[in-house]
């Protein structure tokens, strides 16, 4: 029995792990999903830092919790990490940004060898957030899920604070101590899959491991998605 603490990505939210904490339940397990600052709160997301948005993982966490962060959900588990070490028993990237110290999700992003969200977000007329354009996000997103999961998606996405995604990370060697593990989508159409493996081979051998999903495989495949996180607690 293992304790997770499951950290959406831009623009979703804890709705997005519905179908994920049953099947982890199933299998003896606790599951937690938590809303990022900024997320459908009715919050300004100038407001919203990174630094803030790090201390709401590393509050729900504890010494016992395996920390699950998708996509941007990468940045701040990382960011808690380093702040809390020891409120964290690992960390498991999900189709997720593994930060380089010194650089922005926007720097990261940049940096990736195709850049897949040309023409799929919309900034708010402040500049401070983003959201996803209606038409573009199935097809990205949820290619490979229900309907139903689509529908759902769609009808609870909300806007992105930018501020904490062009924050740069800094990390040190009490981040380099949590034990981590990678989980790469080889269907993912928003952060390549090739890039996925490039930060996966930063981890030390066998902490790689592969799901053939989208970019939502809690979605897509979430009996697959809780099995696999439970094999990958028992090395942490």
């Amino acid at each position: 029995m293992a304790e997770f603490l499951l950290v959406h990505g831009s623009c979703h939210g804890p709705w997005c792990w519905r179908d994920a904490v049953p099947a982890l339940e199933a299998r003896g397990h606790i599951a937690r999903a938590i809303t990022l600052p900024g997320h459908a709160d009715g919050r300004d997301p100038a407001g919203v830092t990174l630094a803030e948005t790090a201390e709401a993982v590393a509050t729900a966490s504890s010494p016992d919790t395996v920390i699950v962060g998708h996509s941007w959900g990468g940045f701040p588990i990382s960011a808690a990490a380093e702040a809390h070490p020891a409120r964290v028993r690992g960390l498991i990237y999900l189709c997720a940004y593994l930060p380089v110290s010194g650089m922005s999700l926007i720097d990261m992003r940049k940096a990736g060898p195709r850049q897949t969200l040309e023409g799929a977000t919309q900034k708010n007329t402040a500049g401070t957030a983003y959201s996803l354009v209606p038409e573009t996000t199935p097809d990205l997103f949820y290619h490979d899920c229900p309907a139903e999961a689509v529908r759902f998606a769609m009808e609870n996405l909300c806007v992105q604070p930018i501020l904490p995604q062009d924050t740069p990370i800094r990390l040190s060697e009490r981040f380099e101590a949590v034990p981590k593990a990678y989980i790469r989508c080889t269907g993912d159409r928003i952060i390549p899959p090739e890039y996925q493996a490039q930060m996966a081979a930063r981890l030390p051998t066998g902490r790689t491991h592969i799901m053939n999903t989208s970019h939502s495989p809690f979605f897509a495949d979430p009996e697959g998605l809780a099995e696999l996180l439970g094999m990958i607690v028992k090395d942490f």
